[in-house]
C-alpha cells in the first residue's frame, strides 16, 4: 500500500470536512518518515557526516607531519584552533558545509517536496485526503525545516565526536581573546548549530516554490541547486555590493559572532530577518501557485 493510500485508509473523507489535529500530525509524521527513509536523503546525511571526519583527519595528518593548521587566514574560520581544542572542529565543519553542502542537501529535499509527488503520481491521492492544499504545503515545508535542523545537528555531532577522538578538549578562547569554559563552549556550539539551521530557512522556501512550478522532481532539484550556486557567485562580485545584503547567503557566516565576547548580534539579527523575509515571500508564492495549480498527476 502506498503512503497516500495509507493516509486515506481509515479517513472518512465523505464525512470529515476538515481534518482533525491528530490526522494532521499523522500526515506530518508520514512525511518525515518517508523523507528520512529515502536513499537519497540518507546519502546526503552520510556525506554531511563525513565532511567533519575528513577535515579532522586532514588536520591531524598535517600537524603530525610537522605542518601547521594555520593557512595564513585561508580556509574555514577556526581551523587553526582545532589542534588546541577539538571543539573548534564543530565550528570549522559548520563553516565548511554551510556555503555548499548543507544548502545543496536542503535544496534537493525541498525541490523534491511537491514535484517529486507529482512525478510519482501520488500528489492527487494526497489531495483527495481531507488535508487541503494549504495544509499539505505547510506540512511539506515543516518537513523540509526539520531536515534543515537534522542535517545541521548531524554535522555538529559528527564534528564533536571526531574532535573528541583526535584532539584534546577543554576551555577555549573566543575570537575576542577571552577564555570560556568547555561547558559554555558546548552551549555556544549548540547556538551556532541552531543559527546555521535558521540560515537555511530561505533556501527551503525557495526550493519549495520551485517545486510547485514543475512536475519533475529532478528538474526542481537541479533548478534549486543552480539558483543556490548562482546567488553565491553573485554575492562575491564587488560590483553588486548594493544588492548583496539582500542575497539569502550574504550573512550566513555571521554565526561566527556567537564566538565573540560579548556576542555581536547585528549581523545575526540581519540574517534571521532576511531568512524570514525569504520564507514569507517564497512561501506565499508557493502557496499562491500550489492552491491554484491544476493537479493532473
Amino acid at each position: 500500500m502506498s503512503r497516500a493510500e495509507t493516509l486515506l485508509a481509515g479517513s472518512p473523507v465523505a464525512d470529515a470536512r476538515r481534518p482533525s489535529p491528530l490526522w494532521t500530525f499523522g500526515l506530518l509524521r508520514s512525511e518525515l518518515v518517508t523523507t528520512l527513509r529515502r536513499w537519497r536523503t540518507l546519502a546526503l546525511l552520510g556525506v554531511l557526516a563525513a565532511v567533519p571526519v575528513l577535515v579532522g583527519v586532514a588536520v591531524k595528518i598535517e600537524t603530525r607531519g610537522g605542518g601547521s593548521a594555520d593557512h595564513g587566514g585561508q580556509g574555514p574560520a577556526f581551523i587553526s584552533q582545532i589542534t588546541n581544542n577539538g571543539l573548534f572542529l564543530v565550528f570549522t565543519a559548520l563553516a565548511a558545509t554551510l556555503p555548499f553542502f548543507l544548502p545543496m542537501a536542503v535544496g534537493v529535499v525541498a525541490g523534491d517536496a511537491i514535484a517529486g509527488e507529482a512525478g510519482a503520481g501520488t500528489l492527487r491521492y494526497l489531495l483527495v485526503a481531507p488535508a487541503g492544499r494549504g495544509r499539505l504545503l505547510l506540512t511539506k515545508y515543516t518537513t523540509v525545516l526539520a531536515f534543515c535542523l537534522l542535517a545541521t545537528l548531524i554535522v555538529a555531532l559528527s564534528a564533536l565526536i571526531t574532535g573528541a577522538l583526535l584532539f584534546p578538549l577543554g576551555d577555549l578562547m573566543t575570537i575576542s581573546g577571552t577564555r570560556i569554559s568547555f561547558a559554555e563552549g558546548l552551549g555556544r556550539a549548540l547556538l551556532i548549530a541552531l543559527a546555521v539551521a535558521a540560515s537555511l530557512v530561505g533556501v527551503a522556501a525557495l526550493g519549495l516554490f520551485v517545486s510547485t512550478l514543475t512536475g519533475s522532481g529532478i528538474a526542481a532539484m537541479a533548478t534549486t541547486v543552480g539558483l543556490l550556486i548562482t546567488i553565491q557567485i553573485l554575492d562575491q562580485i564587488p560590483q553588486l555590493h548594493a544588492l548583496q545584503p539582500y542575497f539569502f547567503s550574504h550573512y550566513w557566516l555571521s554565526f561566527a559572532d556567537l564566538m565573540r565576547d560579548p556576542v555581536y548580534w547585528d549581523d545575526l539579527e540581519k540574517n534571521l530577518g532576511l531568512q524570514a523575509l525569504y520564507a514569507a515571500v517564497f512561501g506565499s508564492a508557493a502557496w499562491a501557485r500550489f492552491t491554484t495549480k491544476d493537479i493532473s498527476a
